[in-house]
């Protein structure tokens, strides 16, 4: 909410008439994000060898590098995470035919952009190839126009500009630039939205996904070694060292996806999208992570680091490249569920069964093609075409759902041949135990496309079915068979 008060706290008088020229800032002011970022970000994703050209670019100057990239870009206007009540104040202001005027140090052409969309805006003022438009020179603009004015801002810089100025509209000022403000004029408007919060930061890193790496587990459980406390520890450490890999990608999958996560029906609440995190915190976050990780994953085998790094390149050319293409994207999530498996083993040095590796690639195809079932299913009832982002279309809802129904029903054939094996028949002491598991995968992946059809799911199914209370129900009881498909019953009931 904004107050509309002097220095000295008393309210200033409503002026209709003769109002200073209002001039406001874009980055951190009219807009919780940053355009120089944004485009960056749309800049590399679109062909990542563009970031060895950014310090050539940088040589010439910050002006003549915004230049480089804004006109590499399409930025949408519509889609920018706006400071809503600022710009309804700034409506307002223009009913009452109060000069506005858009002043920003991004580069103009996409300065122009947003003052096209808001259409509250006289004028768009941003920088070109040689002059960036802040501080000093952004005082010098406004002052060849407008000796009398009110700016709005955000930063530091923009005490310069404040200086000069008759009065002041404050966006989100921490409390030590509001004191030096109150120094320099008084306060004509004040907005804060929440930004940058712990409970932010948390919800980026998606500890909830961490629930995924729980796969690494599974080696070790199936080579009966959970009374093994070295092994646990190595399992936990690999659980970590996933945990932190997998949030460090996620960071810059949200970075890179801004445009597609403010179109869709949930995703636009993501921290980034939203505006709830300055970007540049995950520009530094994310490798932070990514250096955490590796360097626990030292105190592991050299494979587990290995096969770490290359579940790292696998997801950042998922992000970049293979998430766009049909197919690829589903085939490469259901490796990337099998690489965790894999990864445990390396972990506590046993050798994955191939039945168990084959299982797992067919369950979380599957799985992973219900994810994109339920995006294509919400398009179809929206009455949109295609998919953003992906290279998927509406008309393909049936053909994925034939695809991923196959692959499930595949899975459970697996697993019954596993159960078969003569290796897993001396493996445990009562494997007829093991059959009862095949009815509960049917019944747990059946549900699911069910479920999916009905428009039940509206999320990962793999979050879905960790919140499912009936699918906990079902994973308790195939964990209880396998222990206790391991206990003598037979010897027990023949004697």
């Amino acid at each position: 909410m904004h107050n509309r008060t002097s220095q000295q706290g008393v309210a200033m008088p409503k002026q209709e008439n003769n109002l200073p020229p209002l001039y406001v800032d874009l980055d951190g002011t009219l807009i919780k994000s940053d355009l120089l970022l944004e485009s960056f970000l749309e800049l590399i994703k679109h062909n990542l060898l563009f970031i060895f050209l950014v310090p050539f670019w940088l040589l010439s100057g910050k002006a003549h590098l915004k230049q480089e990239i804004a006109k590499r870009v399409e930025l949408r206007a519509d889609l920018l995470p706006y400071n809503v009540e600022l710009l309804a104040y700034l409506k307002e202001q223009k009913k009452l035919q109060r000069k506005i005027v858009l002043i920003s140090a991004s580069n103009q052409r996409l300065v122009d952009a947003v003052a096209t969309h808001c259409a509250c805006f006289d004028a768009a003022i941003g920088s070109d190839s040689t002059s960036n438009c802040s501080g000093a020179r952004k005082l010098a603009r406004i002052q060849q126009d407008d000796a009398q004015f009110v700016y709005a801002g955000d930063n530091q810089v923009d005490l310069a500009v404040w200086a000069q100025a008759q009065a002041a509209i404050a966006v989100n000022l921490s409390p030590s630039l509001r004191s030096k403000l109150s120094k320099l004029c008084p306060l004509e408007a004040e907005f804060n939205y929440s930004s940058g919060s712990f409970r932010s930061y948390i919800r980026t890193l998606r500890l909830h996904q961490w629930l995924k790496n729980i796969l690494v587990f599974l080696p070790l459980a199936l080579a009966h070694q959970l009374d093994n406390p070295a092994l646990i520890v190595n399992a936990m450490i690999a659980f970590l060292c996933f945990g932190l890999c997998a949030s460090s990608v996620y960071i810059l999958n949200d970075l890179l996806d801004l445009a597609s996560d403010r179109q869709h029906r949930s995703k636009f609440r993501r921290p980034f999208a939203a505006g709830d995190i300055p970007l540049i915190s995950g520009l530094f976050l994310s490798p932070i992570l990514l250096v955490s990780a590796f360097s626990l994953a030292t105190t592991l085998p050299r494979t587990f680091i290995v096969i770490l790094a290359f579940y790292y390149l696998c997801t950042g050319l998922y992000s970049f490249v293979l998430k766009r293409i049909m197919l690829v994207d589903v085939i490469l999530l259901a490796a990337l569920y099998t690489l965790r498996i894999i990864s445990g083993a390396a972990a506590v040095s046993v050798i994955p069964s191939f039945w168990l590796l084959a299982f797992s690639m067919f369950l979380f195809f599957s799985l992973a093609v219900v994810k994109r079932y339920t995006e294509l299913d919400y398009l179809h009832n929206a009455g949109i075409e295609q998919s953003e982002g992906r290279g998927y279309y509406a008309q393909d809802l049936n053909m994925m759902a034939m695809f991923g129904c196959a692959s499930a029903f595949l899975s459970v054939m697996v697993f019954a041949l596993y159960i078969n094996n003569e290796e897993t028949q001396n493996q445990y002491l009562t494997p007829e135990l093991l059959w009862l598991i095949c009815p509960l995968l049917l019944y747990t992946v059946t549900r699911i496309w069910l479920l999916a059809a009905r428009g039940k799911i509206e999320e990962d199914p793999i979050v879905f079915a960790l919140k499912d209370r009936v699918s906990q129900m079902v994973t308790l009881a195939c964990g209880l068979l396998l222990w206790l498909a391991n206990f003598p019953w037979r010897q027990i009931i023949l004697s």
